[in-house]
């Protein structure tokens, strides 16, 4: 899945992605309730809901906090997948992430009756995670909170158990872990088929 691909024209679509929801962001604080109700992710049977929002949502933020963090992650783990994949294969998994981390949150909201919205790019992001995680997985990633080195394998099983207990015990309420984990999870299968396939293909 690593095989070498030609570089695409013009920047790369991470940092595009990354200014796309820097502006989104702009808007959203601009008009906060209108794009609020338009394009965060509602529950299903909110009257709110319409199916545009499973993608839209992953460009909105709740705070400079939330974007910042998130966008750092964009840059410093979809940059190196980006050269590794070529850009068109970087934005389906980035989308199907996004996607799948939305269902699950929808999912998630059905079956406890929860009403709120979700907004957020955490899911695509930690799908990215996943994906760095599993390509480099002796890379060394130095946290900013706290400030230590950490081997990317450790970092992604760390992060992926934490945020399961986190979703199963209710810590932290106010962050949509499961849809967390259904970025890993989706983009986990994602890599799966495409390692077949790719198999499949160099086989005679």
């Amino acid at each position: 899945m690593n095989r070498p691909v030609e570089a695409s024209p013009g920047p790369p679509v991470a940092l595009i992605l990354l200014g796309v929801t820097v502006v989104a962001y702009v808007i959203q604080m601009s008009s906060f309730l209108g794009v609020m109700r338009q394009f965060a992710l509602w529950p299903l049977a909110h009257d709110f809901f319409a199916p545009w929002q499973l993608i839209s949502y992953g460009f909105l933020h709740g705070g400079i906090g939330h974007l910042f963090f998130n966008m750092f992650a964009l840059y410093m783990f979809g940059l190196p997948i980006e050269r590794a994949w070529g850009t068109r294969r970087f934005l389906i998994f980035y989308f199907v992430c996004m996607v799948g981390a939305g269902l699950v949150q929808l999912i998630v909201t059905a079956l406890t009756g929860a009403v709120y919205p979700t907004i957020g790019a955490s899911g695509a992001v930690f799908g990215l995670l996943l994906a760095f995680g599993m390509m480099y997985p002796n890379s060394t990633i130095m946290l900013l909170i706290p400030p230590i080195p950490m081997k990317a394998k450790w970092f992604v099983i760390g992060y992926g158990i934490l945020t399961l207990f986190f979703g199963m015990t209710g810590t932290m309420s106010g962050v949509a872990h499961f849809a967390h984990l259904g970025g890993m999870l989706f983009g986990f299968g994602l890599i799966l088929y495409w390692g077949r396939r790719d198999l499949l293909r160099r086989r005679p």
